[in-house]
C-alpha cells in the first residue's frame, strides 16, 4: 500500500537551516567510469558509478546527464538503475555539524536555483551529526535550499493526484523536557529524611 501525502512546508521546523553557501564558488569534481560530450550542445552522458563532488554537495547515481547553459551553471540530471537509488548529501549553513541527505529513482539538479527534485521513492531527511532530526517521503519531494521550503506531491509527476496514497513525515524531538514546575500554592516536596550516623561514628 502506498503511503505518500502531498504538502508544502516552509522549512521543516524552526531550525531548519540552508544549504551550505559556500559550495556555489567550489568547482565540480565528476568520477565516472565511461563519458560522451558534445561541446556544441554542451551535454555531457556519464555512466557507471557517477559521482559529482561540488564543495560539501556529493551527488551519486549509475547515470547522469549534464547540461551547461552559457552563464556556466549546470543542470544534473541522476538516474538510478532498477532496484538501485540516486543520491545527493549536502552541509547546511547554521552549525558545524548539519547535513541534508536524499534518495530517489530520479534526482534533477538545477544549480542556477539551487533546487533538488526527487522523482520516484523520493525521501529527503535532514540531520545534526549523525542524528536524524526531520524526514520526508513522497512519491515527489523539491527542495529549494535559498527559501527553504519543501514540496511533497504523491505522483513522480509532481502533481497532486487522488487515490495515490498518503505520505510519511518524522520530526524528531527538538530537546528532553523539562521536569514540570510545581503548581502555585501547592506544597513543597517533602526534604530528604536526615541520616542518622551509625553507632560509633561521629
Amino acid at each position: 500500500m502506498k503511503k505518500f501525502l502531498a504538502f508544502a512546508l516552509l522549512g521543516l521546523a524552526a531550525a531548519t537551516a540552508s544549504a551550505e553557501k559556500a559550495d556555489a564558488a567550489k568547482q565540480a569534481v565528476i568520477g565516472y567510469d565511461s563519458l560522451e560530450t558534445n561541446e556544441v550542445t554542451q551535454v555531457t552522458i556519464l555512466t557507471g558509478n557517477v559521482v559529482v563532488t561540488k564543495g560539501t554537495l556529493i551527488l551519486k547515481s549509475d547515470r547522469a546527464i549534464i547540461k551547461e547553459t552559457p552563464e556556466g551553471d549546470m543542470f544534473v540530471t541522476l538516474t538510478a538503475s532498477a532496484g538501485k537509488a540516486a543520491t545527493f548529501r549536502q552541509k547546511r549553513d547554521g552549525g558545524p555539524d548539519l547535513w541534508i541527505e536524499g534518495q530517489a529513482q530520479r534526482i534533477e539538479y538545477d544549480e542556477r536555483n539551487d533546487m533538488m527534485k526527487l522523482f520516484s521513492g523520493a525521501k529527503i531527511r535532514q540531520l545534526e551529526g549523525q542524528k536524524p532530526t526531520n524526514e520526508i517521503e513522497s512519491e515527489f519531494i523539491s527542495y529549494d535550499s535559498r527559501k527553504e521550503v519543501f514540496v511533497a506531491r504523491n505522483d513522480a509527476s509532481g502533481a497532486n493526484k487522488p487515490g495515490q496514497g498518503r505520505g510519511t513525515m518524522i520530526i524528531a524531538p527538538r530537546k528532553p523536557r523539562a521536569a514540570p514546575a510545581t503548581p502555585p500554592g501547592a506544597p513543597a516536596p517533602a526534604p530528604a529524611p536526615a541520616t542518622t550516623p551509625a553507632a560509633g561514628n561521629p
